[in-house]
């Protein structure tokens, strides 16, 4: 059996000036999350917010321990580089749970 979980990152740029400078943080932090953890990565909401960003991160592991360990170190390498400004919420699901 397999199991699979999302994670939500919602992202703060308070300093955040443009677009431009969200958008590189955004692709530098997807690029290391698919490097580190192997999650794919998309930015699914406030695309054109320049302080705001929110990614959703999916992982696949065969045990539920071993997806979980992956989501939870995937959120400390978020919170230390992002500090207060982010939001993380993550759940797992079997994949019987998921396909039916």
């Amino acid at each position: 059996m397999s199991f699979l979980c999302l994670i939500e990152i919602e992202l703060h740029f308070p300093q955040g000036g443009s677009l431009k400078g969200k958008r590189k943080e955004i692709l530098s932090l997807k690029e290391q999350l698919r490097r580190r953890f192997g999650a794919a990565v998309a930015e699914t909401e406030h695309h054109e917010l320049w302080q705001r960003a929110t990614l959703t991160a999916a992982l696949v592991a065969r045990e539920a321990r071993g997806v979980e360990d992956t989501a939870a170190a995937l959120e400390r390498h978020v919170l230390a580089r992002f500090g207060d400004g982010v939001r993380c919420e993550w759940g797992v699901r079997s994949a019987e749970e998921v396909l039916g």
